[in-house]
């Protein structure tokens, strides 16, 4: 039987998480709601981003049955997790920077993670790099306004290649050989960063590790044998908080979601 999947971030971002999932697992139904009334989450106070979050949240997966929630958002996956998980019944997945395999394919041991303010300051992120990356030097570059062009990017606006540049040229001045992509919204720009930063340095995210993660608490292999579903059949709604630009609509529904609906910051329709 297919089962409800809702995918959750402040932006566009966690469609390249959504992305993978989909890919792993066609059969099953998929649900996003993106905050874009409070982007970047990366410059919220911390309770704020809680509230908010569990607001917007816990309705919504009573609503739709979801059957689990995927928060796509590092910035909020490392401060919301407990208490959703308190308030839901159903697995909560979170997104962990790629630390772990970065140190594990670093030639000179001196990494970068590109991720929000909030998430460079957590110290969940920490743990992650004393835990995970204790022999390598670690880099920590944070920036909301590449959250921002990966908005743009997506809505369909031109991408100025020399604020990328300038706003890259710390990583570029650091010599490392492998960078994290610690935020959902910095794979839109992939290919982007890569052609800024050049082929010595490898890029990494957590996508298909998440994908791996909802395939496992699914159960997946008890489905294999459903066959993928119609693309207008899997990708059932994408909610949004604030206004959504044309180019932000356009991008929904080339993506494939059969509706695009409005919420309250309070979850509620």
């Amino acid at each position: 039987m297919s089962q409800s999947i809702l995918v959750f971030d402040s932006g566009v971002g966690g469609l390249s998480i959504l992305a993978e999932i989909q890919a792993l697992l066609p059969q099953h139904h998929y649900y996003y709601l993106f905050d874009n009334a409070r982007l970047p989450y990366g410059e919220l106070e911390e309770q704020t981003l809680i509230r908010g979050c569990v607001d917007l949240l816990v309705p919504l997966v009573e609503h739709i049955k979801a059957d689990i929630l995927v928060i796509a958002c590092n910035s909020a996956s490392t401060l919301v997790l407990p208490a959703l998980r308190e308030r839901l019944t159903i697995p909560v997945v979170g997104v962990v920077p790629a630390i772990k395999p970065a140190a594990k394919l670093s030639q000179s041991k001196h990494i970068g993670l590109l991720a929000t303010p909030g998430t460079i300051k957590r110290r969940y992120t920490h743990e992650l790099i004393a835990q995970y990356a204790h022999d390598c030097h670690v880099e920590l570059f944070g920036s909301s306004e590449l959250v921002l062009l990966a908005e743009q990017k997506c809505a369909g606006f031109h991408l100025d290649a020399a604020i990328l540049t300038s706003l890259l040229q710390p990583i570029r001045d650091a010599d490392i050989d492998v960078l994290v992509l610690g935020c959902t919204h910095f794979p839109m720009l992939k290919a982007e960063i890569a052609d800024v930063l050049g082929t010595g340095v490898t890029l990494l995210d957590s996508g298909a590790a998440i994908a791996r993660r909802v395939s496992q608490l699914l159960e997946a292999s008890a489905a294999e044998s459903l066959p993928p579903l119609p693309l207008q059949q899997s990708l059932v709604a994408a909610y949004y908080t604030g206004s959504l630009s044309v180019g932000l609509e356009n991008l929904l529904r080339q993506q494939g979601f059969q509706a695009i609906k409005k919420l309250t910051a309070n979850g509620q329709f």
